[in-house]
């Protein structure tokens, strides 16, 4: 190919991409359910980033998030058409992606072992207590992946996702005491970890 229609060819393409990037959440949304090729990558595009962040989070390593997103866009696309228009496209594909890195999670061996009796926990229990929000995300990142899958997921789904003790019990399957035993000794365990960091 010659080098201007090489150079048309590239313009055409951001302009595509410019296009794309122009689309409302309706619009991306019907181009995809439509087939439309630019539409699909630039929904990928456009929500790939932050939705890796948010597995990541849930992840032990970047290979079991990179996981957890194929396996997240996969389920987007596959359930693009219940999406309604209600609230923000980021938003339930967000959902998505929490629930795709959960059932990863499930697979895991003791993935949270039951406590149905939170009353050796209640006197030290503090909901107010929040260390981890005068730490940067790339730090609080490195220490909520040396957590255990139990307490990794707790901790995401209450202190990051907004979710209360109900709805994590009800989300993984166990009681509202094992919920908040395994919020408590996920902040015990990473107070150890950031002492344990001054320390040395």
């Amino acid at each position: 190919m010659e080098q201007g229609n090489l150079l048309r060819t590239s313009d055409a393409n951001r302009s595509d991409n410019n296009l794309m990037q122009q689309l409302n959440d309706q619009d991306l949304v019907r181009g995809v359910l439509q087939g439309s090729q630019p539409h699909q990558s630039a929904l990928y595009q456009q929500y790939s980033t932050p939705m890796f962040r948010v597995v990541l989070r849930f992840a032990k390593d970047r290979s079991e998030a990179e996981d957890m997103l194929q396996d997240g866009f996969i389920r987007v696309f596959r359930d693009l058409a219940q999406f309604r228009g209600d609230g923000a496209l980021g938003g339930w594909i967000r959902r998505i992606m929490v629930n795709t890195a959960l059932s990863h999670l499930r697979k895991q061996r003791d993935f949270i072992r039951d406590t149905a009796d939170f009353t050796p926990f209640e006197n030290k229990f503090r909901t107010e207590e929040d260390f981890a929000s005068k730490m940067d995300a790339e730090s609080l990142l490195k220490l909520l992946q040396k957590l255990p899958p139990g307490y990794r997921a707790v901790f995401n789904l209450y202190a990051v996702e907004g979710f209360s003790h109900e709805e994590i019990a009800e989300q993984l399957g166990i009681t509202i005491g094992t919920s908040k035993s395994q919020l408590f000794k996920a902040r015990e365990f990473l107070k150890k970890i950031i002492d344990k960091s001054y320390i040395t």
